[in-house]
């Protein structure tokens, strides 16, 4: 397995495999911004937006793939506050339901925390659904739990999905 951070070219050449990661995720029932009813042209949409965002220097996009091709993907998220120059964000840390548990999520985890500290952040944020696999993930990785809001967000099907936020202070 490798980590690779992509630039806005590399970005746009894996659109077809993110799009799939994403569509796997929410086939999965992972809540992650979209709906079960949600199509390919909404995730590539999506993921169109981010590669603007990669190219513009708003988001770090990092991929993890393996002998089969992109099987994971994180993005950091650089807070652009005057405010908050020391804070970024983690969203979409996604791995393909055929690839879990060899260590993935760790790895891209440890590439984004990695880059946010090259990047001179060191206060990291994010939010999962508080039922979900990551939640686990995130705690064996020393996050620390702030707490959970609840029916923050849907599950695909339209259920309530409370989301628990956590941060990381890196050293």
């Amino acid at each position: 397995m490798t980590i690779e951070q992509l630039d806005a070219e590399g970005t746009q050449a894996a659109i077809p495999a993110l799009t799939g990661i994403l569509r796997d995720a929410v086939a999965n029932g992972a809540s992650v911004g979209f709906m079960e009813w949600n199509s390919d042209a909404d995730y590539d949409r999506f993921w169109q937006g981010i590669a603007a965002d990669v190219a513009a220097g708003r988001v770090l996009l990092f991929v993890a793939s393996d002998e089969t091709g992109i099987v994971g993907t994180a993005q950091l998220h650089p807070v652009g506050k005057p405010n908050q120059p020391h804070r970024a964000e983690i969203a979409k840390m996604l791995v393909h339901s055929r690839a879990r548990r060899r260590g993935i999520g760790e790895a891209l985890m440890r590439a984004a925390e990695a880059a946010a500290l090259r990047l001179g952040r060191d206060l990291l944020v994010l939010d999962t659904d508080e039922a979900g696999a990551a939640r686990r993930l995130y705690n064996r990785l020393g996050w620390t739990e702030v707490g959970t809001i609840p029916r923050y967000a849907l599950m695909p099907d339209g259920r309530d999905c409370g989301s628990t936020f956590f941060y990381k202070a890196l050293s």
